[in-house]
């Protein structure tokens, strides 16, 4: 009578312990899903953001090196001043890349997957 009890305890601890394996198996695909959703959206929103303020700059340059161009009375010289304007604010970027980019983007992703 005390094996059958010890094996019932047994088969009821078996059947606990595959319960909460699969509890956490269901728990980390939930936690993993709503991370992999949060980076997308967040993807997502960036990109949108960055497509809508790329064409801002776009038009705002090109209305830029027109209007240098016409004070100048030379539109090939306007265009060559803009660029001459993004490639020194581009080599001001590269040297400050690591403070400016890669650590906000770092510390966003962390905030992500280490604190929610």
């Amino acid at each position: 009578m005390a094996f059958e009890e010890l094996k019932e305890n047994t088969e009821e601890i078996q059947d606990q312990i595959h319960a909460y394996i699969q509890s956490n198996v269901s728990y980390y695909k939930l936690w993993g899903f709503k991370v992999a959703m949060k980076s997308t959206t967040m993807i997502f929103k960036f990109s949108l953001i960055f497509l809508c303020l790329g064409m801002v700059i776009l038009f705002c340059s090109i209305a830029g090196a027109m209007a240098i161009g016409q004070s100048l009375e030379s539109y090939p010289l306007g265009f060559l001043i803009m660029g001459g304007i993004y490639l020194v604010v581009t080599s001001l970027l590269f040297l400050i890349k690591d403070k400016v980019i890669e650590g906000p983007i770092l510390e966003k992703f962390s905030e992500i997957f280490f604190n929610e």
